[in-house]
């Protein structure tokens, strides 16, 4: 077994004193090389410096961050492995708000200012897919492990990296001030909305088109303090409206947020309401502004009655139905979302200038001007554009099973929810933040040692 193993074992163990020097040193060796690192990260080059042009050409400013050296690929998968491990330990073994905020307010400068949101979790989704739909794109290494690590670290640990090291959680947890409870039914409406962005990021990725989630990431503009105007608009909307609702984004839009929440359930250790010592005075409920805490459900007839079995009944229709509905929609919608496609836009361009409506945009006219150069006939684009929009209506058509899988399945574990005679910590909903540990009365009267972490 691991020398740190001990630290994060759960089912029987109490908050002893026997790991605590281990722990101390060890969180106090990962900050030491985190200084050291940092003079280091500072002065690090470009790996391939610009061309000298022997005209006045002048190479315009990107939106994205430099390209560093390869070294420091290394630097930034060992500052998330860290990361992660001292967010497990501060919510697990600490319990402790606040070394969670403060190693959140770190992973934002680190993550979201210095590294300008990029490399991302979150945009890594885009990167898997294409690799694996397109065998001639080569998925770096640093990229992969992004993806990779919160998930793995999620199986064992829960929503840790939400807790205290993704920088858009950070920046959305910070400006918390009087949040509000949604209702369950609209919290689970509204956040259908991250499982059809995260299905149109995949499709959009996988046909080579776009990167969605880079594109409208809403906070990338208060990272790299630059943007266009209804991006920063956006970003701040986000955050005037995540005062009152907390982690909007997080609940209701991150598609990454749904392979986390979808994989929190299996997790072994996860923060837990104890039936046999809770003493129902609700704190925990409201303390906690991700509404992840579950009420005690009223009793059930001993009996299921006809309209239940009815309501069942319809749900398991609908788990065959709602597909095969929404991928009607898809192939009929597809040939319309090509529309983002070069290829397609260019055909369109190029048919309306065959019908004597010349395109009034600086880069429609430079286009087509090209086009024409470029010797290729328009039967031969169109046909092009009618093998693309062919493939972008079978992806939509994937796309709407995959909603309408999802909705049916809500529907049908709502008809089908469990019976709870205490309250809960829903494990997909709770990002471990740490908010409710130390206003649980249970929790705070008993001895440090005696405390349970997690189940």
């Amino acid at each position: 077994m691991p020398m740190w193993m001990p630290i994060f074992r759960c089912n029987t163990l109490r908050h002893g004193t026997a790991y605590r020097p281990f722990a101390s040193r060890l969180t106090k060796i990962c900050l030491v090389v985190l200084l050291a690192l940092l003079p280091s990260i500072a002065h690090g080059e470009d790996r391939f410096p610009p061309p000298e042009f022997r005209t006045p050409y002048q190479i315009p400013t990107t939106q994205t961050p430099a390209i560093r050296a390869y070294w420091l690929g290394y630097v930034d998968v060992a500052v998330l492995a860290v990361a992660l491990g001292l967010a497990a330990y501060f919510v697990y073994r600490k319990r402790s708000r606040r070394g969670v905020f403060v190693l959140m307010l770190a992973c934002l400068i680190y993550f979201g200012f210095y590294r300008k949101g990029c490399v991302c979790p979150i945009g890594a989704i885009q990167n898997v897919t294409l690799a694996i739909a397109n065998p001639g794109y080569a998925l770096p290494w640093v990229v992969m492990l992004f993806f990779l690590l919160p998930l793995a670290v999620n199986l064992f640990f829960g929503r840790v990296f939400c807790a205290g090291v993704c920088p858009l959680g950070a920046i959305q947890d910070a400006v918390v001030w009087k949040p509000i409870q949604l209702p369950y039914w609209i919290d689970a409406s509204i956040g259908l909305f991250a499982y059809a962005y995260l299905g149109l990021a995949v499709m959009m990725a996988a046909l080579g088109s776009n990167f969605v989630i880079c594109s409208y990431d809403p906070f990338v503009s208060f990272f790299r303090l630059s943007g266009t105007v209804p991006m920063i608009f956006l970003g701040a909307v986000f955050l005037l409206a995540g005062m009152f609702v907390g982690r909007i984004y997080c609940r209701f839009i991150c598609p990454y947020g749904v392979l986390l929440r979808l994989l929190s359930p299996f997790a072994k250790w996860r923060v837990s309401i104890f039936p046999d010592k809770c003493v129902n005075c609700r704190l925990c409920e409201n303390s906690c502004p991700y509404g992840a805490i579950r009420l005690p459900t009223p009793p059930q007839p001993a009996r299921i009655s006809r309209a239940d079995r009815l309501r069942f009944i319809a749900a398991l229709l609908l788990v065959v139905v709602l597909p095969v509905i929404f991928w009607m929609l898809g192939v009929a919608t597809g040939p319309r979302m090509a529309t983002a496609d070069p290829t397609v836009h260019l055909a369109q361009v190029v048919q309306r200038a065959e019908k004597g409506q010349l395109p009034t945009l600086t880069l429609q006219r430079d286009q087509l001007e090209v086009f024409r150069k470029s010797g290729q006939t328009p039967d031969d684009l169109y046909e092009q554009a009618r093998h693309v929009q062919h493939r972008y209506a079978n992806a939509a058509g994937w796309l709407g099973v995959w909603m309408g899988l999802v909705i049916a399945l809500k529907l049908l574990s709502h008809v089908l929810r469990r019976r709870r005679t205490e309250y809960t910590a829903d494990p997909g909903a709770c990002l471990a933040c740490a908010r409710c540990f130390k206003l649980c009365p249970v929790d705070a009267a008993e001895p440090q040692e005696e405390r349970i972490v997690a189940t």
